[in-house]
């Protein structure tokens, strides 16, 4: 087993981006190398539209195409997965040129959808995925993508119609940005690249600075831009006449005519668990997996080792404070499935890190396992060029803690809300933090706090970390006038648009169809995409999700155990200690490092950030890191929620 210490301190190179011209690289068996990177505009222009590429050269850094033609601009960055050849580069054109794709993501289902568009007449001039979208689409018009499975979001052309179709994944995978600046539209893979475009005015959305401070991360369709969007998960953007429209193509149901018995979903689980991760292999590259310990990851590798016999590469994360770490679990699954597993331990944080990472993330997004994911992809990246992830899991099966302080809440609030709130909740407020992970006194302290917010938030309100009583102590009464203080509207329009029966199942949705897109995939892209490594999340192919959303949500969460379902189809595939843990996570230790290592940093970064000085009350963020510092509260989600705001705005804006 390999060992390797990382001292963060010293990883940070300059953050000098290289400028990248036109060329083709092949390495010394003739391949290329294809990543996921697109960009465009609704008008002919060369220089900006390259210009736009070259930020996007970290998502694929050998090579770059385009095509340009009145009323259309495209470009691409791209490594090869699939089809190692000069085939299948992009942008990539019909036979008679009259459709034009730029795409990102894998199509895993692509091979039968080649064969079925060949058996209707379509001939394939490469083995690129990409190319089956384009002859799907001259097959079945805007329906093609019903029948595409995998992670993509892609831009097509058609010069006929003079139509650009934007399209992304049902779950969000893979991200896509756009601004409509008059009649014309503009999109890309990230903002950075929209931003090279002098008619998109860098401006900060105030009501998403709102949404961020107590989400953190902001919902779509909003980004920290006005004017630059997201296109949501399960959406077509079409501009056609100068006239954009959008389409939801797919949403999660959980009606369904027959439910099997719960033997018989087990082994139905067992067999789309398997198809999902052997369809998640194919690959022309070197293929790894990330290891955390956890049973989605563990799976995942169970799995991966069915189908691969030679040598497996896991890769994890670990810390010296062992509340944090899950090293144990992770070397349990990897000496029972012999995998090379490589260790990357974390023991400080320079703030250039977390500088570096927002550069990439482009708007905030507080996740404490924001740098450690970004650390660990470049050690892989070292060896492999895609790894598999166990991202989904939680919200498929009900995994995270959340789900259960929901169930414990149906009780709780039982106690007659005087003796909650002004006895219970005060004794609580009162007790100090405590300096591990979680630890019962941390559980409670949140718990209390969560159950106190509106019951509109439902499971996600232990997922939201400001009040009524925060937001009136730091909030200018100017930036309050400016946003809608209403922070789970969107929260109920899901909810509304849900057709689950049970708790259980419309907590899943919300989750899935709120948060999980925009805060732990995007987290996911863009530290891949950072490293030039494609990570893929078989957890969350779609047709398993469908599944899933048929089946009870008491199969899920029965009683306070998580992931019910998903533990009895692995009873007979991991060690008995992995299938019956409970989660831990891999976030950074940020709790500890702002009361030392980064304190000082903190408190320069807040105080001369404008955008802190307009929106916040500084004596009152000051006071929060006093309560902080001293441990009487744990204030770390607001305090690096500001921090990294400030940080964003000094780098985007100044």
């Amino acid at each position: 087993m390999k060992h390797i210490k990382y001292l963060l301190a010293f990883l940070v190179k300059e953050n000098e981006l290289p400028v990248l011209s036109f060329f083709y690289v092949y390495d010394a068996e003739g391949r290329d190398w294809k990543m996921c990177g697109i960009c465009g505009m609704t008008w002919h222009d060369e220089i900006l539209v390259k210009q736009m590429a070259d930020q996007l050269e970290h998502r694929g850094p050998d090579q770059q195409g385009m095509y340009c033609a009145e009323g259309i601009s495209l470009a691409h960055r791209r490594l090869s997965i699939i089809d190692l050849s000069e085939n299948g580069r992009q942008p990539m054109a019909n036979e008679d040129g009259t459709l034009w794709l730029v795409f990102s993501g894998e199509i895993y289902n692509f091979q039968e959808l080649r064969q079925e568009l060949e058996q209707k007449g379509h001939r394939f001039v490469s083995r690129s995925d990409s190319e089956v979208v384009i002859h799907a689409h001259e097959e079945y018009g805007l329906d093609a993508v019903q029948r595409l499975r995998g992670m993509f979001a892609y831009a097509l052309y058609d010069t006929k119609e003079q139509r650009l179709v934007l399209v992304r994944d049902r779950l969000g995978i893979k991200p896509l940005y756009y601004a409509q600046c008059g009649d014309n539209l503009i999109f890309a893979s990230e903002i950075k690249a929209i931003l090279q475009y002098a008619g998109v005015k860098r401006q900060v959305n105030y009501q998403a600075l709102y949404d961020y401070l107590g989400f953190e991360f902001v919902p779509a369709p909003k980004t920290m831009f006005s004017g630059i969007h997201k296109l949501p998960a399960s959406h077509l953007l079409i501009h056609e006449n100068k006239q954009v429209r959008q389409e939801q193509y797919w949403d999660l149901s959980f009606v369904v005519e027959k439910r099997p018995s719960f033997t018989e979903a087990v082994t139905r689980l067992q067999e789309h668990l398997d198809y999902a991760v052997k369809s998640h292999l194919q690959a022309d590259v070197p293929l790894g997996v990330f290891l955390s310990g956890g049973l989605d990851s563990s799976c995942i590798v169970a799995l991966m080792r069915r189908h691969v016999s030679g040598p497996l590469k896991t890769f994890t994360i670990g810390y010296e404070d062992a509340s944090y770490s899950e090293l144990d679990y992770a070397d349990i699954v990897a000496r029972h499935f012999q995998t090379d597993h490589q260790i990357l331990y974390l023991d400080s944080l320079n703030a250039d890190y977390v500088e570096k990472t927002l550069y990439y993330l482009d708007e905030p997004m507080t996740d404490l396992s924001v740098v450690p994911l970004y650390l660990l992809c470049k050690q892989a990246k070292e060896q492999v060029t895609v790894c598999l992830s166990g991202e989904g899991g939680d919200e498929i099966f009900a995994g995270y803690d959340r789900f259960k302080a929901s169930r414990i809440d149906s009780y709780f609030r039982m106690i007659p809300a005087v003796l909650r709130k002004n006895l219970l909740g005060s004794i609580v407020q009162r007790l100090p933090d405590q300096p591990q992970k979680k630890g019962a006194i941390n559980m409670l302290k949140r718990f209390v706090e969560g159950s106190e917010l509106p019951t509109d938030g439902e499971h996600l309100r232990w997922q939201y970390f400001l009040n009524y009583g925060l937001e009136e102590r730091l909030f200018q009464d100017s930036f309050r006038a400016a946003v809608e203080c209403d922070p789970f509207r969107q929260l109920r329009w899901y909810a509304a648009r849900c057709n689950a029966m049970d708790q259980v199942n419309r907590e899943i949705y919300l989750d899935m169809r709120f948060m999980m897109a925009d805060s732990v995939l995007m987290k996911v892209d863009r530290m891949s995409m950072a490293s030039a490594l494609e990570i893929r999340v078989p957890l969350l192919d779609h047709v398993l999700v469908e599944y899933l959303a048929g089946l009870p949500g008491d199969w899920k969460l029965n009683k306070l155990t998580t992931k019910h379902i998903f533990r009895a189809a692995l009873e007979d595939l991991l060690p008995r200690e992995i299938v019956y843990r409970g989660k831990q996570g891999y976030s950074l230790p940020v709790k500890h490092l702002l009361r030392g290592q980064l304190k000082d940093y903190m408190v320069e970064r807040l105080h001369d950030s404008s955008l802190i000085r307009e929106c916040m009350r500084v004596d009152a963020i000051d006071t929060l890191i006093e309560e902080h510092c001293s441990m009487r509260q744990n204030h770390n989600h607001v305090l690096w929620a500001l921090l990294n705001v400030a940080i964003w705005h000094d780098r985007f804006f100044s």
